[in-house]
């Protein structure tokens, strides 16, 4: 079947002269949005509107913070936090009346124009979106939509006025780095492939996005599948390849479901398989499960998994570009990195490297999250500095705390103090600090955290997804975690900091594969910046944080107490006494910490004394 690529058409939905955008995804379904379209559903049909209004079950917007959310098309109003119950106000007065909610706007200020504001709205507006350019505004499982906002457009550019060599130039020409953690120039990548001779080769999807708190890749496969099959049908016709895997994890069921639609459609369109637009190209393309295995982010024990074997990494080299899925010659890109493919053959190289910084090139996704006002998926031109990322666009500290620390990188990544909230994020300048881009998490954390119970934490991680395949991850990262555990119970030494150290330098030089050497990246990050915290821990046997149980004590200020007795009727150990005429007091031997004292006082009588 030919496929006519239009640039001009506009998104259609059946006629409909109305688009209602509801996000459909883990972040907003969670918060109600699949019962907010069930609702629009019914006034569609309760007004008798199924010809002019259709509701459309769209990928992340990336203000998570603020779902459900709703966008109203063609004037581009979105609504926040919208309930069931708002949808028929919402009805009879903007979409049958045209006046706006102003209540349920997003952003807390008034704008001249409130149609077509989003850029204005400040979580949108220091963002520039390439990888995320169709998220939330398009129907994933509609390629009508996809090839009416320039979709395929690159993949006819590229087959009918490239050779294969030109397509690598250009990726090169545009400074591409891969967004899946590592780095690596993804043209050198894809010409170390290219050169080598071999009939058969593979271009694979990494879609293993195993990061806790990282939500970048799937958000991309749920609201733009095309852009990732295109892309992959550009890599493989620049490297040779006429077959790729997407292994995306089975925990991902919106993103499977809508990649296999998409390839479908695909098909159908003439754009997968054999004789692609008539210029004599074939490439099939297969999604492949992955069973949730962190180590089956590593690239080599990706393709392991893939053979059907147990995901376990190997030795390097030789490369992937030359041996790599069943031996033969592959190319392994994560998700982000092939949604900014089209946009490079579309606008050009120039375009893309004039954008970022000197060494690291256009934009990066990063998935806010921790102590931040707006949770969400936020994309940034490289050299943004956390400040902008965190005040600017993630709208500070909740309850006016205070910033404390930014943790990039995932499990693998470190964590920056203060005093480098104004380091332009690129990858050269967060390894100099211990850290690393990693694939996009970006935590943030308040003076409420305590550091060596968040490096604890990563460690339990990394020990639990720990392939066991070589000796330093299996056993090194094991006896990191159980020393990081005795400090935390108020059982560490001075010596124990040091072994720590030893440690961690001695897994990141020896490690098979580049998880187990950066494993150790949050304990030697805390240590660098925060090492007074487990000190304290160590020799005062306090943690300042108040976190650490073990070093915990609660206590009832006797002048703010008024004897009511809520604590001691709630306390599931029995362990406070007192009475009317006797003061309040926590047997401590007794008390397990559970803190349901203090959040039960409502007199805040109950102090955490760390």
């Amino acid at each position: 079947m030919s496929i006519r690529l239009d640039r001009t058409q506009a998104p259609s939905a059946e006629g409909a002269k109305i688009h209602i955008l509801v996000c459909g995804v883990a972040g907003c379904a969670s918060s109600g949005s699949l019962k907010v379209a069930a609702a629009i559903e019914d006034q569609i049909k309760k007004n008798g509107l199924g010809q002019d209004v259709k509701v459309i079950k769209t990928g992340c917007f990336g203000l998570c913070a603020e779902g459900p959310i709703m966008m109203i098309c063609p004037e581009h109003v979105m609504y926040t936090k919208v309930t069931p119950e708002d949808v028929e106000e919402i009805f009879e007065s903007h979409v049958k009346g045209g006046k706006i909610v102003k209540r349920l706007l997003a952003g807390e200020k008034e704008y001249e124009e409130i149609r077509d504001r989003l850029p204005q709205i400040p979580f949108f507006a220091m963002q520039k979106r390439i990888a995320l350019h169709n998220c939330g505004i398009i129907d994933p499982e509609n390629i009508d939509e996809y090839i009416a906002l320039d979709g395929y457009q690159a993949l006819a550019k590229v087959l009918t006025e490239f050779e294969p060599d030109d397509v690598i130039d250009e990726i090169k020409k545009s400074g591409l780095r891969g967004r899946g953690g590592g780095g690596f120039p993804t043209g050198r990548k894809w010409e170390s492939s290219a050169v080598v001779k071999e009939h058969t080769k593979y271009v694979i999807c990494n879609a293993d996005e195993g990061d806790p708190g990282a939500f970048m890749d799937r958000s991309i496969l749920e609201g733009d599948p095309h852009s990732v099959i295109e892309a992959m049908i550009i890599n493989g016709y620049a490297v040779g390849a006429n077959q790729g895997y997407i292994y995306v994890r089975a925990e991902y069921p919106v993103a499977v479901q809508r990649l296999g639609v998409a390839i479908r459609q695909a098909q159908e369109y003439g754009l997968l398989g054999n004789n692609i637009l008539g210029k004599g190209f074939n490439f099939n393309l297969e999604v492949r499960l992955g069973a949730g295995a962190f180590v089956c982010g590593e690239g080599s024990a990706l393709m392991t998994s893939i053979e059907g074997k147990r995901g376990e990494p190997r030795p390097k080299p030789p490369r992937s570009a030359e041996k790599g899925l069943w031996k033969k010659p592959t190319v392994l890109n994560n998700v982000e990195t092939y949604a900014n493919i089209p946009q490079i053959i579309l606008n050009g190289a120039d375009w893309f490297s004039n954008i970022g910084t000197e060494k690291s090139k256009g934009t990066k996704v990063f998935a806010l999250g921790g102590k931040i006002n707006n949770i969400g998926l936020v994309e940034v031109p490289m050299g943004t500095t956390l400040r902008q990322i965190i005040y600017d666009i993630g709208g500070g500290i909740p309850d006016g705390g205070t910033f404390k620390a930014a943790q990039t990188g995932g499990p693998s990544g470190g964590c920056l103090p203060a005093e480098h909230l104004d380091t332009p994020i690129d990858y050269d300048s967060l390894t100099k600090l211990g850290s690393m881009m990693g694939s996009g998490g970006l935590i943030v954390m308040d003076e409420h955290t305590c550091m060596v119970d968040l490096a604890r934490f990563f460690l339990d991680f990394t020990v639990d997804e720990s392939c066991g395949k070589c000796p330093p991850c299996r056993i090194g990262t094991k006896r990191m975690h159980e020393i990081l555990v005795r400090i935390t119970e108020g059982k560490g030494t001075l010596e124990d900091l040091d072994k720590l150290e030893v440690l961690a330098r001695n897994i990141k030089a020896s490690a098979l594969c580049g998880l187990g050497q950066s494993a150790p990246n949050p304990v030697l990050s805390t240590l660098k910046y925060f090492r007074d915290e487990y000190v304290a821990h160590v020799v005062d046997k306090k943690c300042p944080a108040g976190v650490c149980v073990s070093m915990v004590k609660f206590i009832i200020d006797d002048d703010t107490c008024k004897r009511c007795g809520i604590c001691k009727r709630g306390c599931p150990t029995q362990c406070i006494s007192g009475d009317k005429d006797t003061p309040f007091a926590i047997d401590q031997d007794k008390c397990v910490k559970c803190g349901l004292c203090m959040e039960k006082c409502p007199f805040k009588a109950i102090l955490k004394n760390a």
